[in-house]
């Protein structure tokens, strides 16, 4: 037998034909409105669900909306929900910054004391379970002609061997020729002068120290401007150190300025629901990549520094024992939120994906980057190569294959140009090289991507211009299956989402989608537009099967801690029908950027009351951190996750890295 509309389906199809009837054909709107309403209807059909999955909107109470730029999965639960300032210039100026605590379960909100603005901030998941966020906004960008007072780089010079010197915020600086003040807009401390022996003379050498601060000059107008170099006193100092410290600057005018950076770094105690202050970068940075490494370091690369421009190359690793962060030995650059993953050998894969500032000739090959020797390695073949900023990059599922999926993306900076072609590298291939795979839905920008733990890959989104220009947002989404490299339609997305957007997996198998922050609201360009502030659900194809879900269950409440090449007993009635167990890192999405993610396949043994599994080795592969089980059954139906976590390992080396930063240096 058939499927039978319910009475109120009836009536609702029956009233929108008499619409229909007694409008004639005089009236597109009227058509439209029954169009809506007889897809609401399709979409909410069980076939459609199983085949397709399903969208929903959170209902977010009023004072929880927040304009949500970052996003990441706790080992509790629940989702932090990152605005900072939320690209809101007036929050900014209130240094009104919002962080919201999400429990997708309960659907309850918590708004979380915000430190500092995290936006813009790059942001990992630490061995212990905490959420590593640093980086942030220091300046809002003021384009040309919006600049009300000149303004640009001070370099200050100590020429003092014995000791730093702290400068604070509104320290003044007087140039020597045209006699212009400027005003420093944060502290800096500038290190003391290196003193060595001049190994021809053997006489004592001492070379100056210098650190960069912006300054503005103190009134708006023209006048206030400079046109050339000039060495600048400085308001303060007294005896020797008015010949041993000064700045010198080149033009100080009105061009424009770009976003700067913060060195401030936070972690996130998902238990005590706090940040906590940790010691900051040696570099200020925003839009910076954060990559956990195998020992449970983490690396921070690129970003806008504080006087706006991307860090030339100065790459550091944080470490969760000490709190302290430590430069690598040599430099390498990239643009900003480069897309930079963990790989199975110890290197970090970059897939040329990034999210915004830097030149358009360096540092946007991808490769293969070894932090020890500093050697990159250059993986060829990849199509649309001036075209990958806002793309999205994936570490295929299971992660073991070593498969990379790039998807979308756009021209540098504003421009128009994007792409549906995705590309694919397999790194245990004898010489890596990317090769085109099918194409997207439609050309994208910003696409999202999600792991899901049937080894699919959920993509939803995106626009077909810079922030969705042109009423471009694209309301599609697919599935792609890496077995098959095929994409089949999933159910199109309610809210359309871009620049500013991302998604996460959940642990009971759902995708959270979040944020969107398009510059216009119509096809002309002419009417600004709103962050998007809602949240969306979806409801894959897997969860709309019918019957029950198998069922996972960790002895010890989900709280065990399991080493790499170690095995882990879960009880399951349904272990029959298992076909194959997940080891799944939780998602920390921002700018089309999630290095976290990864599904890792686990051997496992089925046991009178469950199933046994033993964990890989490789602490490349499985990074130490909290962790997502689930198992899937013979119908692609995943249980809910039972977290576990994974310790660093013993056999993890440890990196090469210079000298602790320096006090001076913060």
């Amino acid at each position: 037998m058939g499927y039978r509309p319910s009475r109120r389906t009836t009536r609702v199809l029956m009233g929108g034909a008499v619409v229909l009837v007694l409008a004639g054909t005089n009236a597109p709107a009227v058509y439209d409105f029954a169009s809506e309403r007889y897809h609401a209807y399709e979409i909410d059909q069980p076939e459609y669900k199983a085949k397709n999955g399903q969208w929903k909107v959170v209902d977010v109470p009023e004072k929880y909306r927040i304009n949500t730029i970052h996003a990441a999965l706790l080992h509790t639960g629940k989702v932090l929900l990152i605005a900072g300032s939320g690209n809101n210039a007036k929050m900014f100026d209130a240094k009104t910054f919002r962080t919201v605590l999400w429990d997708p379960v309960k659907n309850t909100f918590e708004n979380v004391p915000t430190p500092a603005d995290l936006f813009c901030a790059g942001h990992t998941q630490l061995p212990d379970g905490n959420l590593l966020v640093a980086g942030g906004t220091q300046r809002y960008e003021s384009l040309k002609g919006d600049v009300e007072k000149a303004g640009g780089l001070m370099i200050v010079y100590n020429e003092n061997p014995d000791k730093p010197k702290t400068l604070p915020a509104g320290t003044r600086f007087t140039g020597q020729e045209n006699g212009k003040t400027f005003e420093s807009q944060v502290s800096l401390v500038v290190p003391r002068a290196k003193k060595t022996t001049d190994p021809r003379t053997g006489k004592p050498k001492v070379t100056a120290s210098s650190a960069r601060v912006y300054v503005e000059a103190l009134e708006k107008g023209e006048k206030h401007q400079t046109g050339s170099q000039d060495q600048y006193r400085i308001s303060g100092l007294k005896g020797d150190e008015r010949q041993n410290i000064y700045g010198i600057a080149q033009k100080l005018s009105f061009d424009k300025k770009d976003f700067q950076g913060i060195k401030d770094a936070y972690e996130f105690d998902p238990v005590a629901e706090r940040y906590i202050k940790v010691d900051p970068m040696g570099e200020a940075r925003w839009y910076p990549t954060l990559t956990t490494l195998e020992d449970g370091k983490v690396l921070s690369v690129s970003g806008l520094d504080e006087i706006g421009q991307v860090v030339p190359g100065k790459n550091e690793v944080y470490d969760p024992k000490t709190k302290k962060w430590r430069y690598l030995p040599k430099s390498r650059f990239f643009p900003t939120y480069p897309a930079l993953f963990l790989a199975d050998d110890g290197r970090l894969f970059y897939t040329g994906s990034n999210a915004g500032y830097g030149p358009d000739d360096q540092g946007r090959e991808p490769g293969l980057w070894d932090l020890d020797s500093n050697e990159f390695t250059k993986v060829p073949g990849i199509s649309d190569p001036d075209i990958l900023e806002t793309s999205m990059s994936v570490l295929l599922p299971p992660a073991q294959d070593q498969k990379y999926l790039v998807l979308g993306g756009g021209g540098v900076g504003e421009s128009e140009k994007a792409t549906d072609h995705t590309r694919i590298a397999d790194l245990k291939a004898a010489s890596p090289r990317f090769v085109d795979g099918p194409d997207l839905y439609e050309k994208a920008r910003y696409p999202t991507s999600v792991i899901l733990p049937d080894d699919k890959v959920l993509t939803t989104n995106g626009s077909g211009d810079y922030r969705g220009k042109g009423d471009t947002n694209v309301l599609k989404a697919a599935l792609y299956d890496p077995e098959s490299n095929k994409f089949t339609s999933a159910a199109a997305p309610l809210v359309g989402r871009n620049y500013h957007s991302g998604g996460l997996l959940l642990p009971d198998g759902r995708v959270m989608t979040f944020g969107s922050d398009s510059l216009f609201a119509d096809k002309a360009n002419s009417k600004l537009a709103t962050f998007e502030q809602r949240i969306e659900l979806y409801t894959p194809p897997y969860l709309h099967q019918g019957g029950e879900r198998p069922e996972l269950r960790d002895p010890n409440g989900g709280r065990s801690s399991v080493e790499l090449g170690k095995k882990k007993t879960f009880s399951s009635k349904d272990a029959a029908s298992i076909k194959k167990m997940r080891l799944m890192r939780p998602g920390s999405f921002t700018h089309v950027t999630n290095v976290e993610q990864r599904s890792i396949a686990l051997d496992f043994e089925r046991t009178k009351d469950g199933v046994e599994v033993t964990l890989p080795k490789n602490p490349a592969l499985v990074p130490p951190g909290w962790y997502m089980v689930m198992a899937v059954d013979d119908r692609g139906v995943p249980s809910e996750a039972a977290w576990l976590h994974v310790p660093v390992s013993e056999d993890a080396p440890t990196r090469k890295t210079t000298a602790k930063i320096p006090a001076a240096a913060h």
